[in-house]
């Protein structure tokens, strides 16, 4: 699923340009049994299953190891700060973010206590893992990049720029009838 946002549009043009640098890395690569287990029964009981802890602290300490120390760790959850306009471009001005993404019933709180730098959510709904919210905190942020958008004044005139929502857009000049608007 992130595999192919990252290989279309803007995001893809921005990485075959040197503009942004991504990687996807598997949690299961960085458990502890052969199976890639990354999850067990809730304690203290309840539904569905929760993300172990020790899979995100070897990743991330994998990607201090091999990129350096992340200028943020940003869990994606619900119980976050919502995604807005402003916490994208500060997120822009930074170089190195990374970007945890969880799954089934949520994820050990040693994971927000102890790895995440901040947490992001992107709205008050449910989606069924973290993947959906990180790929729109990366176009979120991309878009605020030095040559990510080929027309860096579509970036500076966006509607939340100026907190208000844009004007009605139209391909072609709106011509009216009698009746009101002309149909296609």
């Amino acid at each position: 699923m992130v595999g192919a946002f990252l290989a279309e549009g803007v995001i893809a043009r921005a990485a075959e340009r040197g503009i942004l640098d991504l990687a996807v890395h598997d949690l299961r690569r960085f458990a502890a049994d052969r199976r890639g287990t990354v999850d067990d029964v809730p304690y203290g009981g309840g539904p569905g299953m929760v993300m172990k802890p020790e899979p995100f602290v070897r990743a991330v300490r994998h990607l201090r190891e091999q990129r350096g120390v992340p200028d943020a760790v940003v869990l994606t959850s619900p119980q976050g700060t919502v995604l807005t306009h402003d916490v994208a471009v500060r997120l822009s001005r930074l170089k190195h973010i990374v970007l945890l993404c969880g799954r089934y019933e949520g994820i050990d709180e040693r994971v927000r206590e102890q790895v995440a730098t901040e947490e992001l959510s992107i709205g008050d709904y449910v989606v069924s893992g973290g993947e959906l919210p990180a790929m729109v905190v990366v176009e979120a942020v991309a878009r605020h990049l030095p040559g990510v958008v080929g027309d860096a004044e579509s970036v500076r005139r966006d509607s939340f720029v100026r907190n208000l929502l844009d004007w009605p857009h139209y391909t072609l000049r709106p011509s009216s009838t009698a009746g009101g608007c002309r149909t296609y």
